[in-house]
């Protein structure tokens, strides 16, 4: 599933040679890496989620305004804060991925209902909601070293009844 980049020669024969070069490894892997970093939140398991990032990763939401830094946090304060309060959450990717070097971006819909409390202290809703936004993740050597999310907290909030 590696990019291959297809290297014409202009001899007299017009020879080509199939190459797959270390540049098509690197942009491959970083798409991949994210892929498996929804799947294990759609599989609800936030330690194989946390698995992906870096020791040192920065997790930025644009709603909250200051990033949660280090690996055990962003498990400990985003992915298992959401997954305990919204046990059913869904995340979809709409579309494939843009990547460009270490770099993948996607717009996605998040889904679910909050039947449990949030880390701070916020009682459950028992609302459905939906909402969309959109992620750019950087990837340095097979980890998350960045996941920058952009969303309407307005509108989610408004779903789940905490805003008027």
């Amino acid at each position: 599933m590696y990019r291959r980049q297809l290297l014409v020669t202009a001899g007299a024969l017009g020879l080509s040679a199939l190459v797959l070069t270390p540049a098509a490894f690197a942009a491959d892997a970083a798409p991949d890496v994210v892929a498996a970093y929804v799947a294990a939140w759609n599989a609800h398991d936030s330690s194989k989620a946390a698995s992906y990032f870096a020791d040192d990763v920065t997790y930025y939401d644009a709603s909250v305004g200051k990033p949660v830094t280090g690996k055990d946090a962003a498990k400990t304060g985003v992915i298992d804060n959401f997954l305990n309060a919204v046990p059913d959450a869904v995340w979809t990717m709409k579309g494939d991925p843009i990547a460009s070097g270490d770099k993948v971006s996607f717009e996605w819909e998040f889904s679910g209902t909050n039947s449990g409390a949030w880390a701070d202290g916020t009682a459950a809703t028992n609302k459905s909601f939906k909402f969309t936004g959109a992620s750019v993740f950087t990837v340095k050597d097979g980890k998350i070293a960045a996941q920058n999310d952009y969303y309407d907290a307005l509108g989610f909030y408004k779903q789940l009844g905490l805003m008027q």
